[in-house]
């Protein structure tokens, strides 16, 4: 298996769904881990943002890629 890195960092609720949705689609390997804790109330994803994508390192720019079109569609 190949080994996951920190991607990118999402935004909201609504970036993590969407990317999750695409790359589900695309069939492209990852995990969506969101700073969100119970025990802080979520203070960290006010300074960290909501979450964030692990992939294999070869998917890196693929995924940015992807990222950055949805960016350029809202």
């Amino acid at each position: 298996m190949a080994k996951h890195k920190k991607i990118l960092v999402l935004e909201n609720d609504v970036e993590a769904s969407l990317m999750e949705s695409i790359l589900n689609e695309r069939k492209i390997p990852h995990i969506i881990k969101s700073y969100r804790d119970s025990a802080y109330d979520g203070l960290y994803q006010h300074q960290k943002g909501w979450g964030y994508i692990e992939a294999p390192e070869n998917f890196e720019e693929e995924i940015k890629a992807i990222y950055r079109d949805l960016a350029h569609k809202e």
